[in-house]
């Protein structure tokens, strides 16, 4: 507008209505420029998970016992795998309720590489993965396992699980928590050492009939002394056939078997005489041999006799067995002449050694002499009490 024009009536009007309309422009203008709202794009954005893990990636040397952990800061885990280097070892683990940290389950193979890979999200919805590679140490000295029964055998309702050891173990509680004891019907149970080279495992009653189950010793990478690990895993699969009973009286001369609830043969039998008792007490079959030869040197009694007898049903590692004597048929039922084992019939002896299965109870009575724990597998000798005393975690334990 030229300055020495002056505006209309009309004109001010519409400048005024003009100004008021900016005013409110700028208002809402102002307004936009003030603090953002929750949510908005302009909001800066949440830190990303953040993922440790520990051994941490490089590590050499690594202590086996020691577990892998997985934790993460911002997010959720949603995928952990730990594998060996070779892919032949998995290792499993448990992930905490709030999905925040994992743990690995049991300990690791000694001088073996891993790879350990995690993935977490955080609340965005983005992923992160992470990567540890690392190497566990090689031991001073490694002790190894055996175990009975052998993988695969069906043994009778009072055989223990027993667990060897190649060297003297010095930390049983790290040991007996690597040994699993799984049942297709779980019952109360628990691990007795009978010395530092054994540890023994059996029911609070005897093996149900049927029972399917499974050792897995998880021994590889334990610490079991100072410098001492186990250096690999070992896993018994065995099955509990029928609940085969036989009760031995030595004052009856004879010997009663039961399948289940049924008796199934009496047979008359020639124990041990005066100075050669049968030891009283719970026995179990330990081992059957076709043939043995009894020496009385293996005793320290040299010379006083030297047999060879067949069908043999061993019941303790002092030298007593079920087996055939044809020289005591005329005794049998009558009178004990023996020099501590249980004498039968040629017939009744084989027919006795083709029933049984290792781990069968033989319940001998009627003697002053008492069998004594670790004449053998005893683990019957002992009350339950004893037997849970004997546990270096002092606990009884359900296999599932």
């Amino acid at each position: 507008m030229h300055p020495s024009v002056a505006p209309s009536r009309r004109s001010r009007l519409w400048w005024i209505a003009v100004a008021g309309l900016m005013g409110v422009v700028l208002l809402v203008v102002a307004g936009c420029q003030g603090d953002a709202l929750p949510g908005r794009a302009d909001e800066p954005p949440k830190p990303q998970a953040k993922i440790a893990i520990g051994p941490q990636d490089g590590t050499k040397k690594a202590r086996p016992d020691r577990p892998i952990t997985v934790g993460v800061q911002n997010g959720k885990i949603t995928k952990v795998t730990v594998e060996s280097k070779s892919g032949k070892r998995k290792v499993t683990g448990e992930l905490s309720d709030d999905r925040t940290s994992w743990t690995s389950e049991w300990t690791l193979y000694p001088d073996t590489s891993y790879i350990v890979n995690a993935t977490a999200v955080d609340e965005d919805g983005r992923t992160t993965s992470t990567t540890s590679r690392f190497t566990t140490l090689e031991p001073d000295r490694t002790v190894r396992t055996g175990a009975a029964p052998l993988d695969g055998e069906k043994v009778g309702v009072g055989m223990p699980i027993i667990v060897y050891f190649t060297k003297p173990v010095d930390n049983r509680k790290n040991v007996e928590r690597a040994l699993e004891v799984k049942m297709s019907e779980p019952v109360e149970g628990a691990w007795h050492w009978v010395s530092d080279e054994e540890v023994q495992f059996r029911p609070r009653e005897y093996w149900p009939e049927g029972e399917k189950v499974k050792l897995v010793a998880h021994m590889a990478g334990v610490r079991a002394g100072d410098g001492l690990y186990g250096d690999k895993n070992q896993v018994v699969d065995f099955e509990v056939g029928d609940r085969h009973v036989s009760v031995v009286d030595a004052n009856r001369y004879r010997m009663v078997v039961r399948d289940g609830d049924e008796v199934v043969r009496k047979i008359p039998v020639s124990m041990g005489k005066p100075s050669f008792e049968t030891r009283s007490g719970v026995h179990i079959a330990q081992e059957k041999a076709g043939t043995v030869v009894m020496d009385s040197a293996t005793i320290g009694r040299p010379g006083e006799y030297r047999l060879t007898t067949n069908w043999n049903v061993r019941i303790s590692y002092s030298g007593e067995f079920v087996h055939s004597a044809p020289w005591s048929v005329g005794s049998q039922g009558s009178s004990n002449v023996s020099h501590g084992c249980v004498n039968a019939s040629p017939s009744n002896a084989e027919w006795f050694f083709n029933f049984t299965n290792r781990g069968d109870i033989i319940k001998v009575k009627g003697t002053s002499k008492q069998l004594e724990f670790g004449n053998g597998p005893t683990p019957w000798v002992l009350s339950w009490k004893e037997w849970v005393d004997g546990s270096a975690l002092g606990s009884s334990i359900n296999g599932k």
